[in-house]
């Protein structure tokens, strides 16, 4: 079902791939939207190491939800930061797509400890981030990204 890797000496294994998910504050997630477009938006994420997910969080209204509650198949693409070998001027990156299907999170209390630790990827203060769930919470809407496959590569620029 899903297409093997062309340079399959540039693939990555699964747990290169788990470490950028968990590392990388961003990606891009990807949805058919309106007239069956290709919408795609970035979003901040908390890869689950206990279920394999990738949650993400954001209103209950707008294009990504009715695309999301349309049809629930997904791609979601992580970049790397980068580095050079030395003596070269080309970038290398690792990337990471992940492809599967949305679910909304129906659990209010797992909902909230999502919002903490992805929160926790970007501050530690838990005081604020305790105000801002509590403060937030019932106007946030979070859903996951199940696996079906994932593909990981290292990619030289030039």
């Amino acid at each position: 079902m899903f297409r093997e890797m062309a340079r399959i000496r540039q693939q990555l294994q699964d747990d290169e791939c788990i470490e950028i998910l968990t590392q990388q504050l961003r990606g891009v997630l990807s949805v058919l939207g309106d007239d069956d477009y290709p919408y795609g938006m970035p979003m901040n994420h908390y890869y689950c190491p206990d279920d394999g997910k990738i949650y993400f969080h954001g209103g209950f209204k707008g294009h990504k939800i009715d695309a999301i509650k349309r049809h629930g198949k997904a791609s979601y693409c992580v970049l790397g930061e980068g580095f050079r070998r030395e003596g070269e001027w080309s970038l290398n990156f690792k990337s990471v797509i992940v492809f599967g299907r949305i679910e909304i999170v129906e659990d209010h209390d797992w909902a909230m400890e999502v919002s903490r630790r992805l929160s926790r990827k970007f501050i530690d203060d838990e005081r604020a981030i305790e105000d801002e769930v509590q403060r937030a919470g019932r106007y946030t809407l979070v859903f996951a990204l199940v696996p079906e496959h994932m593909t990981g590569k290292i990619v030289n620029e030039s």
